[in-house]
């Protein structure tokens, strides 16, 4: 995919046609707003989604207290801007673990998404794909990872590995990846046990019959098994996952300087700072917060990514200056595919892009892969 080297906002994708629960704007009924409202957007998929699907999606852990302070752990900082640097134009492209994409921001793995769109994963990855930006395929799909690979090929891929079942078919899951052209494998090991989930268990949410759960094994005679609990990861996993797969492995959720840096010494190529969602821990340190111990444990050795709360282009830009290669999305993209399918994904990748080139440009930057960390300050005031 070609670097990125165009003006301060990226082009617009051309406009979709509206869907059920879109609003129109108030001066042109046939126009999507001029600029990205993730709250509006997400008021629509609530109209337009189950309410137990919806409250799968938006809910968190225990008191949800991580997932209410994510997107503000961000705003805990404030940018300083330079002047007269003379950015006419600012490039967003950059590679991750070597492959190149448009824009910083991807695509976090979420699970079951045909209960967002009847075009589940397939949506998601032609909307990715759209915008330029790297997806990452949940084990939990409702399509098969090779049938997502073959829906895009052009579009850059990493596969989440959940343990299912039994070793010999996570080892599968992890070869047939690398076979699919995956271009890496990323371990979620924050969870070896289900987060309590409260919402969930108010609805006593079940995934609706017939939903294909298409990376899972098959029972004897009929659909795949729902999950069975097997043994968490541990260090060990991490080379041995990569030898398995032939893939670079990155390891999602990490939040301690401590464990990222075992992680590196273990052979992972990268680390993701992440809190699930809001849906494992609860409360837990924010994503914003963990990202600059983690960066100073692995210096230079290895890539950083977050995840966590990425609401607007500032966000972005935030977490790139404490030293993020790139930042992933995961609710915003559910929203998106709810109300618009594949075209409404491209929207929020794109529109936050947007956003991030705008504020760049604002703040003297004129490329994402060179963010100096002096970009932002921690506010001032205390109780910030």
């Amino acid at each position: 995919m070609a670097r990125s080297d165009g003006p301060a906002q990226a082009p617009r994708l051309s406009q979709p046609q509206r869907t059920a629960g879109e609003t129109a704007t108030p001066d042109d009924p046939g126009r999507e707003p001029p600029f990205l409202d993730l709250d509006a957007l997400e008021a629509r998929a609530r109209e337009v989604l189950p309410g137990d699907v919806f409250d799968y999606y938006a809910g968190g852990a225990g008191t949800e207290t991580t997932l209410a302070e994510a997107p503000a752990a961000w705003r805990a900082w404030r940018l300083r801007p330079h002047v007269l640097r003379g950015v006419t134009a600012v490039r967003l492209g950059t590679t991750l673990l070597g492959t190149e994409v448009a824009t910083p921001i991807g695509v976090a793995p979420w699970a079951h998404q045909a209960l967002a769109h009847p075009d589940g994963e397939l949506g998601t990855a032609r909307g990715a794909a759209a915008a330029g930006a790297l997806m990452t395929v949940s084990t939990s799909a409702n399509t098969a990872l090779a049938d997502v690979a073959a829906a895009t090929p052009a579009g850059p891929r990493w596969f989440q590995l959940y343990r299912l079942h039994s070793p010999a078919h996570t080892d599968d899951l992890a070869r047939r990846a690398g076979q699919a052209g995956y271009r890496a494998l990323v371990l979620t090991v924050d969870l070896p046990v289900l987060g309590r989930r409260h919402r969930d268990l108010r609805h006593d949410f079940a995934l609706p019959a017939g939903l294909p759960l298409a990376n899972h094994p098959p029972a004897a005679g009929g659909p795949p098994l729902p999950a069975a609990e097997t043994p968490t990861w541990t260090f060990a996993d991490i080379g041995r996952y990569a030898e398995l797969s032939g893939l670079p492995v990155v390891v999602k959720g990490v939040l301690r300087g401590d464990d990222a840096a075992r992680c590196v010494a273990a052979g992972a190529a990268a680390v993701w700072v992440s809190t699930h969602g809001g849906r494992q821990a609860d409360p837990a340190i924010a994503s914003a917060e963990a990202l600059p111990e983690v960066v100073a444990a692995v210096g230079d050795e290895v890539e950083v990514y977050a995840d966590g709360g990425i609401r607007t282009g500032s966000d972005a830009l935030t977490a790139l200056a404490l030293g993020a290669r790139a930042v992933f999305l995961g609710r915003p993209t559910a929203w998106g595919l709810a109300t618009g399918g594949a075209d409404g994904v491209a929207r929020v990748i794109s529109g936050l892009t947007e956003e991030l080139a705008h504020t760049m440009a604002l703040c003297g930057l004129d490329d994402v892969a060179a963010v100096p960390q002096d970009t932002v300050v921690r506010a001032p005031w205390p109780g910030r």
